[in-house]
């Protein structure tokens, strides 16, 4: 007898089992059940269309040969019955059967299943605040969304759109509304953007970047409520600490797993809320698998449970679950939380744990922060990136990475997320073989160069301050030399800090000018990059200076702008 295997949820991880199963299947009666109108679209590329860089939505819908997704594809390409605008109201796990519901007509019905796959994605966080369903207030997991709101953007009068939310959706939406020229504000509860995926100091570097290119944070500030006009449409932000004017909204705080039809069925979740699988992906019931955005996942380096919906897990998700449902035994291991996401001209990319993440969970940590290019320095338009990597102080392997830059980043997270993978150590990440010209990288990459900062602190060469804490002794009025190693063309015609215990002293000239620093002193060295401070501490600790310190990073990783000023 021919098997029946029924999916609900027709986005990314149900389309993906389906098509597996078929391939691996050629008699088995596979059916979609998706509540909406649309299946298998790219939600990844929603902000692109809503900047215009996408022009046609139905693109979101397409396979790269340029075929509709729809559910006549699926039905002569793939063999597999689509029902879209049907809802699966109810599974009856002693039946093995599904009730149904038809969207617009309310008709009912019932549908069998020998495996049964549930992607039923995540819903929107929605905060208990008033004026929601004002007109112009949009949220954004949906093509339809996405439609709704370029259309509402480009309409005539809107000029500044006000985003609630500096998470990972909310930056992607900012980013892609400033690009096409609308003044944006971006509200998050939270002290930093991003606050989630990095450490504050590289959420500081991002914040930095984005208002210098025009887009106005409002980090640390709650919303309270949106206010419309006579006509329903929202014109006023309410914070705790204000109000702001605008046109249009767009509320990005974050999602849930949407597991209730899985919760009604006496399937187990886990500590994160989703769905509970094992490695096969199966659910508490062995003859019900789930994927995606509904479900929790084992953190590779952790080893916790943890709630990471992205489109490249959920897809990942499903090629394994087609597999299992056709007699495979394929398993997922887990993820390391690689995310990476486009600002302005800004690669961002983590992966593995933030130092913050590795200190809560109690490693004891060692963090090391690298600004480089991303070619040869001498190579036509390279670009800075800078890595920020975590090690465990007690092994040495590798935990983390977070990258930033107008440069090549996400190449380098890559690495780094396949080394930790497979449990790397710094001194095996300092050594990888990765490929070197330079158009394409500098003879030691950013990530060989962050990993031999690390080695060098934990062989007590590398002395360093965060630029955190060195901004913390500035603030305090701490006694200390603040020492500019830079050619004094850097210092006077570049960004530097504004301090009367700052000191030039360029690095060419520092074994003859020794005896203008008291050895006595504390001496904090910085740089562009932290490398001319790197030596200068090595310097000074040769000659028998006692205590100095560089900052981690330089210049290209202070992210204070009070203290620094260009002359």
């Amino acid at each position: 007898m021919p098997k029946d295997i029924v999916v609900i949820g027709g986005v990314a991880t149900g389309p993906k089992a389906a098509a597996r199963a078929r391939r691996r299947d050629a008699k088995a009666r596979i059916t979609i059940v998706e509540q909406g109108r649309l299946i298998s679209y790219a939600g990844c590329g929603m902000p692109y269309f809503m900047s215009g860089l996408i022009e046609n939505v139905a693109e979101l819908t397409r396979t790269a040969a340029g075929i509709d997704r729809d559910p006549a594809y699926f039905r002569d390409y793939k063999d597999i019955e689509v029902l879209t605008g049907t809802r699966a109201e109810r599974i009856d796990r002693q039946r093995k059967e599904v009730a149904l519901v038809e969207v617009d007509t309310g008709k009912t019905s019932t549908i069998h299943y020998d495996k049964l796959v549930l992607a039923t994605g995540a819903v929107p966080v929605m905060p208990p605040v008033s004026g929601l369903d004002l007109g112009r207030v949009f949220r954004l997991s949906h093509p339809d969304d996405a439609v709704a709101i370029r259309k509402s953007a480009f309409s005539r009068g809107t000029r500044h759109v006000t985003v609630v939310g500096g998470g990972l959706i909310g930056i992607e939406t900012a980013e892609c509304l400033a690009e096409s020229g609308f003044d944006v504000t971006v509200v998050e509860m939270l002290p930093h953007v991003l606050a989630a995926l990095l450490d504050p100091e590289i959420s500081a570097l991002i914040e930095n970047y984005l208002r210098s290119s025009g887009v106005e944070l409002r980090t640390g500030e709650r919303l309270l409520e949106l206010q419309g006009d006579e006509n329903g449409n929202v014109t006023k932000v309410i914070t705790d600490k204000g109000e702001i004017q605008t046109d249009m909204a767009v509320v990005a705080i974050g999602v849930r797993p949407n597991v209730s039809l899985a919760v009604e069925a006496g399937l187990e979740t886990g500590p994160t809320g989703a769905i509970a699988v094992n490695e096969y992906l199966q659910t508490s019931d062995p003859d019900i698998y789930a994927g995606g955005d509904c479900v929790e996942n084992t953190h590779l380096v952790s080893g916790k449970k943890v709630f990471v919906p992205l489109g490249s897990t959920a897809n990942k998700h499903g090629r394994i679950i087609g597999d299992n449902v056709t007699g495979g035994q394929s398993t997922f291991e887990g993820v390391a939380g690689t995310t990476v996401l486009k600002v302005l001209d800004y690669k961002v990319g983590r992966t593995g744990l933030t130092e913050q993440e590795a200190l809560r969970l109690g490693y004891k940590v060692r963090a090391a922060i690298a600004p480089s290019a991303d070619s040869a320095h001498y190579y036509p338009d390279n670009k800075k990136i800078t890595v920020k990597l975590v090690a465990d102080a007690a092994t040495d392997r590798v935990l983390g990475a977070q990258v930033l830059g107008e440069g090549e980043a996400i190449k380098r997270i890559d690495v780094v997320a396949t080394a930790l993978t497979f449990g790397a150590t710094i001194d095996q990440l300092s050594k990888l073989d990765l490929g070197y010209a330079p158009p394409f990288n500098t003879a030691i990459d950013a990530v060989h160069q962050a990993a031999n900062v690390a080695r060098n602190k934990r062989d007590g060469l590398a002395v360093s301050l965060t630029a955190s804490e060195v901004h913390d002794k500035l603030v305090r009025g701490d006694d200390f030399i603040f020492l500019d190693v830079r050619q004094r063309h850097e210092y006077e015609e570049r960004e530097r800090i504004e301090d009367p215990r700052v000191k030039l002293i360029p690095l060419g000239e520092l074994r003859r000018r020794l005896g203008e620093l008291p050895k006595d002193a504390e001496i904090v060295t910085i740089c562009a990059f932290s490398l001319r401070g790197y030596e200068a501490q090595r310097i000074l600790s040769g000659a028998g200076f006692k205590n100095v310190k560089f900052v981690d990073g330089g210049l290209s990783s202070w992210p204070y702008e009070k203290w620094v000023g260009k002359k």
